[in-house]
């Protein structure tokens, strides 16, 4: 990958894939680089508030972001980005696991990962009976007692997954469970399902795999409460590390701040979708943010000149 583009989106979600297919349409060379075609939102069985297509599972909605990507003839590459840095020749050189890409522009649509508990035996029992994916790992807990730690809609849905296999599910919410009116409903109507409010998991125990969770108060006679599997979903981390040494601002949660136009403090540099300050986290968000982004960046390599600030030593 040595050659120049106009666009380099890094991050192959729906953010990613909606800003590819823009590109597309304003006739801009891109390359959408990442680790996973899809992204994240893989990790959810079935999606249901994004417009104009019903329900729908989370497989086929990337299905057909990818087959419109490829439609408009966008490369993608299915690489790990190392490296982002300003570049005499081209503005930005991205360095990847497999070589470079310069682009005159950069798009940050990396999205974000799994928030941990941090308590003793997280780190322990991960994937021994500690989750964060009910999709990938609900099936293996079929008839047994399931842990879903967290308060919202996320973990709303996930009880509601895991319901499918598990004999019973406990939700365990720091305050209180607050999801969708129509995933709320759903939980209440669930008998498998039981909300436990205003609790903390300090603690995960086990022998070679999870037995239980250690509560910051009583509840069931101790604070020791037996489960074979415990499922934390308590929200995301933004990925944006790789656009801290351009200089790019962060929020106090270290998301990209962005203005309305998916601008960032840096020229040449946008963000959109979960890594981004926005408030509300939807897939229908980002992909907004994405377009809004394509349209700025076409309207800059058109209309202003590209400027470099070099700051990379090898430049």
């Amino acid at each position: 990958m040595g050659d120049k583009y106009d666009v380099a989106i890094i991050g192959s979600g729906v953010a990613g894939l909606a800003a590819a297919v823009y590109c597309g349409r304003l006739g801009l060379n891109a390359i959408v680089i990442g680790k996973e075609k899809g992204g994240t939102i893989l990790k959810t069985d079935i999606i249901e508030n994004y417009p104009g297509t019903g329900t729908i599972s989370a497989q086929k909605l990337i299905d057909n972001f990818l087959k419109h990507t490829v439609e408009y003839g966008v490369e993608i590459k299915n690489d790990f980005v190392e490296k982002v840095s300003w570049s005499k020749r081209s503005c930005f050189s991205i360095k990847t696991k497999k070589g470079k890409v310069s682009s005159k522009t950069v798009l940050f649509a990396t999205g974000s990962a799994w928030k941990k508990l941090g308590v003793v035996g997280e780190e322990e029992y991960r994937n021994k009976g500690v989750h964060y994916c009910a999709l990938c790992d609900a099936p293996l807990y079929k008839n047994k007692v399931v842990v879903v730690v967290g308060g919202g809609d996320a973990a709303a849905k996930e009880s509601l997954l895991i319901a499918k296999y598990a004999r019973k599910v406990y939700v365990m919410a720091r305050h209180s469970l607050k999801g969708e009116g129509v995933n709320m409903e759903r939980v209440k109507k669930e008998k498998k399902i039981e909300v436990i409010e205003n609790v903390n998991v300090k603690g995960i125990k086990g022998d070679k795999f999870v037995t239980g969770v250690v509560l910051d108060k009583v509840v069931g006679g101790s604070k020791e409460f037996k489960t074979d599997a415990v499922f934390v979903d308590i929200g995301h981390v933004p990925l944006s590390s790789l656009a801290v040494p351009l200089g790019v601002k962060l929020n106090r949660k270290k998301e990209i701040a962005i203005n309305k136009e998916s601008k960032t403090n840096i020229i040449g540099v946008w963000a959109a979708g979960d890594v981004a300050d926005t408030k509300f986290k939807q897939a229908i968000t980002g992909v907004g943010e994405a377009v809004k982004a394509i349209y700025s960046i076409y309207e800059y390599l058109n209309g202003e000149s590209v400027l470099c600030n070099c700051v990379d030593e090898n430049c």
